[in-house]
């Protein structure tokens, strides 16, 4: 009895360990070194002309990571620093 409640009790832990590594968001975009990655401001620039009101900007690992609103609501735009390319969007 003892053996199952610890194994549950690490299974719950181990859960709990995992979930803020998933709600962190998109953060693998590019190898590139940061010395030769596109300025931020253009992807900024991106997101608003595919129609997003940019809230703010930052780094995210290896990505730009641009908020912005379109249709009233809130969204995570991922860009690679190397191309600009959009490598993930999460609605909020």
């Amino acid at each position: 009895m003892r053996l199952t409640t610890a194994a549950a009790i690490g299974a719950m832990l181990a859960g709990f360990a995992v979930a803020p590594a998933m709600a962190d968001g998109y953060k693998t975009c590019t190898k590139l070194d940061k010395a030769q990655w596109q300025p931020a401001a253009e992807a900024e620039a991106k997101a608003k002309d595919a129609g997003y009101e940019v809230r703010r900007s930052k780094v995210e690992g290896s990505c730009y990571e641009v908020y912005g609103v379109k249709g009233g609501k809130l969204y995570e735009l991922f860009y690679s620093p190397e191309d600009l390319s959009l490598k993930h969007t999460i609605a909020k």
